[in-house]
């Protein structure tokens, strides 16, 4: 099963557009975990399994992981979703962009190590830092595009005049994306919640490629008009499914004992905000 499939999957099972984002940082753990790095695996599988039948794919931040020297606990954490919500899509938050002998190890990483179902990607060194993750046939790639960050605008907005059209950056990159570089329907797109008028010129320059949307949540992005933007019916002109990451909103809904009940709590109020916005 592709990375296409297993997300549409997930999404009529679930009947969800959300995405929870695992970004485990432990100082903001509840009390009976606070500040332990060594509870990072008990805190997001806590969470998985209080959410696993309300998303449509998870997305853990590699950084959170490595940056407490917990890698070991993000391979079990990958290995307890596989096993415990095999129709859930995971997608590796690690932004790469390298090119050649060294894409090659980061995409090793990610789909051999991690086993991950899709990845995120930086295009900026071009087609070269995309190709090596395109021969793990089934695996997605998302794109970075147009992204939520205010930095965002120092590049992405920025027109390319020596192009037909001078088009902006962020539409050079759906373009490709949804032409000549996905090979093997593998591609998706980064879009950020906060810039609804770009989510929807990324859908209609890149009408079939999913779209990864953060900033739902407290990054502030409107989960209303994210769907609005990004999300079209299955028996409409465009078919990408859209998968809106909320990530804190979710993680710490509580400081106390009860978190993970209060993640779910959120997650379900997330989930059906989104999908009534879909009618």
């Amino acid at each position: 099963m592709t990375f296409l499939d297993q997300l549409r999957t997930a999404e009529r099972q679930n009947g969800s557009l959300l995405c929870v984002g695992l970004d485990p940082e432990p100082t903001r753990f509840p009390a009976h975990l606070q500040g332990d790095a060594r509870k990072i695996y008990d805190f997001c599988a806590a969470i998985v399994d209080a959410t696993a039948d309300l998303v449509n794919s998870f997305k853990p931040q590699i950084a959170y992981f490595a940056a407490h020297r917990a890698e070991d606990q993000l391979e079990k954490l990958m290995e307890h979703m596989r096993r415990t919500a095999p129709q859930v899509p995971i997608i590796l938050d690690a932004k790469r962009g390298d090119i050649g002998s060294t894409a090659e190890q980061y995409a090793k990483e990610a789909f051999e190590r991690y086993g991950a179902d899709a990845v995120t990607l930086s295009p900026f060194m071009g087609f070269d830092s995309v190709a090596p993750y395109l021969k793990y046939h089934g695996k997605g790639a998302f794109l970075l595009c147009r992204t939520s960050n205010p930095g965002g605008d120092d590049f992405q907005p920025q027109r390319l005049l020596d192009l037909p059209g001078q088009p902006r950056l962020y539409e050079h990159i759906a373009a490709l994306a949804q032409g000549p570089w996905n090979l093997n329907g593998q591609l998706g797109l980064v879009v950020g919640a906060t810039y609804p008028a770009e989510i929807e010129r990324v859908r209609a320059l890149a009408p079939t490629l999913p779209l990864l949307i953060p900033g739902v949540g407290a990054q502030g992005g409107d989960a209303v008009a994210t769907v609005k933007a990004g999300w079209r019916s299955a028996d409409g002109q465009t078919t990408g499914p859209i998968i809106v990451n909320s990530s804190r909103a979710i993680l710490y809904a509580s400081a106390g004992p009860d978190f993970a009940a209060a993640a779910r709590q959120e997650a379900l109020r997330t989930r059906d905000l989104l999908q009534a916005a879909t009618r």
